[in-house]
């Protein structure tokens, strides 16, 4: 077996590729796959040498800029030498694999060389970091980084250039999103981690159980660490206490966005952070205590479980958390739990800030809650009460409050109100841009309601009690609504709406619409949701759309003469020609797509 010489003599020097020189590998058998005459690859290149030149001649100033540059001066003078023309070489590879690289010294890719790298002494080598397999190393870094981390860890094992780039890659990441698998999850989220020094962003798809020595194993990777998502899949449980996450935003003092599901394990807690400005925690049962000491604390989502026994007081809650945290802009509480205690409660912490609100399943909040938040926040742009008991008093006082502010309500599940309601909302609020009012203009007779195929809570006794005709019709005229719910409005037999910024209707389980009594003007409708409708409906429904449609594309097949006196349409040839390409693209974008499963 052949072994490389620990001295190459200049005679012998060009039966080895200069990589060879460079890191003492054995010679490959195959061939070189660079010039022996100038050290370029072979592939598409010309030598611009003649075969008589000494290839120790490389090193004289006929080379590249960047090869003088690298080249030592006093190594001219060693030439006959055996080691000096080693050292040449090496030099020779290096400058040659960083020319590409060095005349985009202002490119933001600068940093592939490692000249601008947060970790220096990690330079690729010299033989895979201009091309790696032919590929530059700047388009190289563009493809990994597009990469998920399974990809990318796939990526590290192809050749030793990409497992540098890998590496670099998972050093320069900020944002990590993962799915962590029910097995080996410590040691796999460790290994994740250890890669991403500078990690900021980090959001995690749990398949196992989520407890104190994950969390722990989190706090010490990320340093850094701005924002944090924990979800968990069905067969997950998170068992982090409420002493355990305290203690993590106590020490992230880094940390401004945490979100966080399956948080039934809590039992209470006490946050205290200077820099959190977004809490979402889901799934909470049986808080013995809720403490925030947030003061820039800007958006909160609680949501509790729906269980009969649960005990937390929510009056207590929200009366500290108008006090503690005097920033809030969005407030979203869901529980059963909610009352007009609590919702005045809300109200006298006087949140000048606050711009959304959403209390939802709060059967006890009333006309009279209504009045107390419009009475203290003037300026909510959205307003969800869903599951609530207003009526349509509630929405009047609503419109009166809000006509330049709010552009979302969300009144579902609400039984008191009536299309008249909803037409009035409609059509005292200008700005409204979506309104949801599912299961509101509902039929009592009605057995398969989708609130009982999913299991939810029942209605509020008063869907009984609610005097109406059977049947309503609902008109709606508005010219900035973009989306309209009415899933499970079964009590509906009559609909008509010119809306020309709508694009998305739920018409779910309105089984009582007559087809006939269906008007849709709408030009820019995209999605029709009628699953649970009957056949005729959804017919009725398509042939709207589609002549909506037709009437869209008819207006390019007139075309004016060239006086300009009058519009005549023109030949199937000379219109299909003289539709552009873009209004092409823009009709088939608004085709309306009819959803029925």
């Amino acid at each position: 077996m052949h072994h490389p010489q620990p001295h190459i003599s200049s005679s012998t020097s060009t039966s080895f590729p200069a990589a060879a020189a460079f890191d003492f590998k054995l010679a490959k058998r195959r061939g070189s796959y660079n010039c022996g005459r100038c050290g370029l690859p072979k592939k598409g290149h010309v030598c611009h040498l003649d075969s008589s030149t000494n290839p120790t001649s490389i090193s004289t100033p006929t080379s590249s800029p960047s090869a003088v540059t690298v080249e030592n001066s006093s190594s001219a003078s060693r030439l006959p030498h055996a080691p000096a023309i080693r050292q040449s070489y090496t030099h020779l590879r290096r400058a040659l694999s960083f020319d590409d690289i060095e005349t985009r010294a202002d490119s933001p890719e600068r940093d592939l060389d490692g000249s601008n790298s947060p970790y220096p002494g990690t330079d690729l080598d010299p033989d895979n970091e201009m091309i790696s397999g032919g590929l530059p190393a700047g388009c190289l870094w563009e493809v990994l980084r597009r990469l998920p981390p399974a990809g990318l860890l796939a990526a590290a094992s192809v050749c030793k250039g990409w497992r540098e780039t890998t590496k670099r890659l998972w050093r320069a990441a900020e944002e990590l999103r993962l799915m962590v698998p029910p097995r080996g999850q410590l040691r796999f989220i460790g290994s994740v981690l250890k890669k991403c020094p500078s990690l900021v962003r980090m959001s995690l798809k749990m398949e196992s159980d989520v407890d104190a020595t994950m969390l722990a194993c989190i706090a010490f990777s990320c340093p850094n660490l701005e924002s944090m998502e924990i979800s968990t899949s069905n067969t997950a449980v998170n068992r982090i206490t409420g002493d355990e996450l305290g203690r993590f935003v106590a020490d992230k003092r880094c940390l401004t966005s945490l979100k966080m599901e399956g948080c039934s394990n809590l039992g209470g807690f006490v946050l205290s952070s200077s820099s959190l400005s977004t809490l979402w925690l889901s799934d909470l049962y049986s808080l013995s205590k809720m403490v925030f000491n947030c003061p820039n604390l800007k958006e909160i989502s609680l949501e509790f479980s729906r269980q009969e026994n649960d005990t937390t007081d929510l009056t207590t809650m929200a009366d500290g958390m108008g006090r503690s945290c005097p920033r809030l802009k969005n407030i979203h509480i869901a529980s059963v739990r909610l009352s007009h205690a609590v919702v005045l409660s809300l109200t006298a912490a006087n949140l000048r800030g606050l711009r959304m609100l959403s209390l939802v399943l709060g059967s006890e909040i009333t006309d009279a809650s209504v009045a107390a938040i419009a009475s203290s926040y003037s300026k909510l742009e959205l307003l969800d009460l869903s599951g609530s008991s207003i009526s349509d008093s509630g929405i009047g006082m609503i419109c009166n409050v809000f006509p330049n502010t709010l552009s979302r309500l969300l009144l579902a599940l609400c039984p008191n109100i009536t299309s008249s309601g909803i037409q009035f909302a409609t059509a005292q609020l200008p700005l409204l841009e979506l309104m949801d009012c599912g299961m509101t203009v509902c039929d009592p007779d009605s057995l398969n309601s989708p609130c009982d195929e999913s299991g939810d809570n029942e209605l509020p006794n008063a869907l009984n009690n609610k005097l109406y005709l059977m049947y309503q019709k609902l008109i709606i005229k508005h010219s900035r609504l973009k989306k309209l719910s009415l899933w499970g409005c079964s009590g509906l037999d009559a609909l008509c709406l010119n809306c020309p910024e709508l694009n998305d209707l739920n018409l779910i389980s309105c089984k009582n619409l007559h087809p006939e009594r269906l008007l849709l003007q709408c030009p820019s409708l995209q999605n029709v949701h009628a699953s649970g409708c009957q056949e005729s409906l959804i017919g009725a429904i398509k042939g709207q759309v589609s002549d909506s449609l037709a009437s869209l594309e008819n207006q390019y097949q007139c075309k004016r003469l060239a006086d300009g006196s009058k519009r005549v349409r023109a030949p199937d040839c000379l219109s299909q020609e003289a539709i552009d390409d873009k209004k092409r693209r823009k009709v088939v974008e608004q085709q309306c797509k009819v959803l029925v499963d």
